[in-house]
């Protein structure tokens, strides 16, 4: 009987120990799963919030306030004239723009 009793210590023993192997591997592979999400998770809202990337340039301020020139002046002008004259624009229309064109 003592043999037995070995023997069967001996595989009580081995059981454990590869019992608590596959928990210690367990546990860390869970550990790894849950830092990889929280990376992913981190990196996904970063890319969710970020603004998006300047594609141009905005024009100089000058551009923005720059009184329309004599020319452009005549050619809203001549414009009007000939929508006036198309039938698409009535005499008050016309007389509005323009005055609005010539300050």
């Amino acid at each position: 009987m003592p043999g037995l009793v070995r023997g069967m210590a001996r595989t009580a023993a081995v059981v454990g120990t590869a019992t608590a192997t596959r928990n210690a591997i367990n546990r860390r592979q869970a550990d790894k799963n849950v830092a990889a999400y929280s990376n992913a998770m981190e990196h996904q809202a970063s890319q969710q919030y970020a603004p998006p990337p300047q594609q141009y340039a905005p024009p100089p301020a000058e551009e923005y306030y720059a009184p329309p020139s004599q020319e452009d002046v005549i050619t809203q002008l001549e414009r009007l004239g000939a929508l006036k004259a198309q039938g698409i624009l009535t005499e008050e229309e016309f007389a509005a723009e323009k005055a609005k064109l010539l300050g």
